[in-house]
């Protein structure tokens, strides 16, 4: 405006004597002219800054979407929501994110439960629908940010544990640059300390990955209480992540007998389709709590904390057939028997006795395990001596399934020579290499 008047001034002198009049006739036009110019000039910046949403525009249209059902109340929601520890300042930074109009990558990692397990519970035919808890969250952010385009992400993998997802993370999710990453192992894990040392570092893996993804914390339990709730609570707790409980919300629901262990579970194990939909209401009412102060979050700190326990995966990875070129291939062949890992090496008669080169300090064997008493015993050694045996038969077991087993760990990395072969005593042929765990 300065350079306009300075334009003014030299061409038409007189006109400026002209403006300091018009200027002093506005201080006594009123208020109501005065109020009028302002909500002009306020329609006339926000008009000029359209093309990129504000703050103020955003909150004219923040209602979150309601829950699609309504089975936890406050009260139970308290039980779900209990850490005062959690800082929730990089979830609330996805949220704006996603209502800037930018893409949004969301993943989810975990077992059978997240990969969409549902057991048939008593009542689940008065449900209404048949969600898995994972799609129910995505869902949150689909209906909340409709304009948004989004990438979701699926990794869960049935009867997987944290020290399996610690090694395919990158290539399951981190790969994919997600903005956010919802964790489930509770029902899997253990609680032994190698299982708190396993979770620790596929938590801390996902917090220090490239694009520096928010990470939430599911803790999902059996209907007999099992879960592993209190040890991932922990990590989760000194990282101050956001974290919700839906062991804490069913044993009270069933505690006060507002539903049964059969309405819950139709196997213990596996949510029913209304303790999928338990699941999903209490992440979607965290998401809503999280949201509707979204504004209100600084910029997040970025993850600096030390281990829990000691970082011992964060360069791991899965090695398969693809990869893996073995120096002999005995009685194996490459085949694809499992499709989550479909690069494998099978060995359905013979000695086995494939032998392959692997550069690691930790060595962990993945392999396939069968309910059809065909599976056999094979042994594991590395450089010569003899390590672990590793049981394919899993006959009378609930179903066939990936194991992972750590059978070797050394100080440094080094190139190690691994032979695998079939126990003089075995009782079935067959054995499926589905890959090599090496942690560098």
């Amino acid at each position: 405006m300065n350079t306009i008047f300075r334009k003014l001034y030299d061409t038409h002198n007189f006109i400026i004597p002209l403006l300091l009049m018009a200027a002093s006739m506005l201080l006594f036009t009123g208020c109501e002219n005065n109020q009028a110019a302002s909500e002009e000039l306020s329609a006339t910046v926000n008009t000029e800054s359209s093309e990129c949403p504000d703050s103020a525009e955003h909150a004219e249209n923040s209602s979150a979407p309601a829950p699609l059902t309504d089975y936890v109340d406050e009260e139970r929601m308290t039980l779900a929501d209990m850490w005062a520890s959690c800082d929730d300042a990089s979830l609330a930074a996805v949220m704006n994110k996603a209502a800037s109009g930018e893409h949004v990558t969301i993943a989810c990692i975990g077992g059978s439960i997240t990969q969409g397990t549902i057991s048939a519970g008593a009542d689940d035919s008065e449900l209404g629908f048949k969600k898995c808890y994972a799609d129910i969250f995505f869902q949150w952010w689909k209906d909340t940010y409709p304009d948004t385009e989004f990438t979701f992400i699926n990794a869960g993998i049935g009867a997987t544990d944290s020290y399996l997802g610690v090694h395919r993370v990158k290539q399951d999710v981190l790969d994919s640059n997600p903005d956010l990453v919802l964790v489930e192992f509770s029902v899997n894990d253990g609680s032994s300390t190698n299982d708190k040392r396993n979770y620790d570092n596929l938590v801390r893996r996902i917090l220090l990955s490239e694009t520096h993804p928010a990470a939430m914390l599911l803790f999902m339990g059996q209907t007999d209480g099992s879960t592993a709730q209190d040890i991932h609570s922990l990590i989760g707790f000194n990282y101050h992540l956001p974290m919700v409980s839906y062991i804490n919300v069913i044993n009270d629901m069933m505690a006060d007998k507002s539903y049964t262990a059969k309405q819950l579970s139709g196997d213990i194990t596996h949510p029913s389709a209304l303790g999928h939909a338990i699941a999903g209401e209490i992440l979607w009412k965290y998401l809503n709590d999280v949201f509707a102060q979204a504004d209100s979050f600084g910029e997040p700190e970025p993850f600096m904390q030390n281990a829990v326990t000691n970082d011992v995966y964060l360069d791991s990875e899965i090695i398969d057939s693809t990869a893996l070129a073995p120096t002999e291939l005995g009685t194996f062949e490459e085949s694809s028997i499992f499709m989550p890992f479909p690069n494998d090496y099978s060995c359905t008669e013979g000695e086995g006795g494939i032998t392959f080169t692997v550069n690691c300090k930790r060595l962990g064997i993945l392999y396939y395990r069968t309910i059809d008493g065909k599976g056999g015993q094979f042994e594991v050694f590395v450089d010569g001596e003899y390590v672990f045996t590793l049981n394919a038969d899993f006959a009378g077991g609930w179903g066939n399934c990936a194991e992972a087993k750590e059978v070797f760990v050394s100080d440094e990395a080094v190139r190690h020579t691994v032979l695998i072969k079939k126990a003089a005593d075995s009782s079935g042929n067959e054995f499926t290499l589905l890959g090599v765990l090496a942690s560098h």
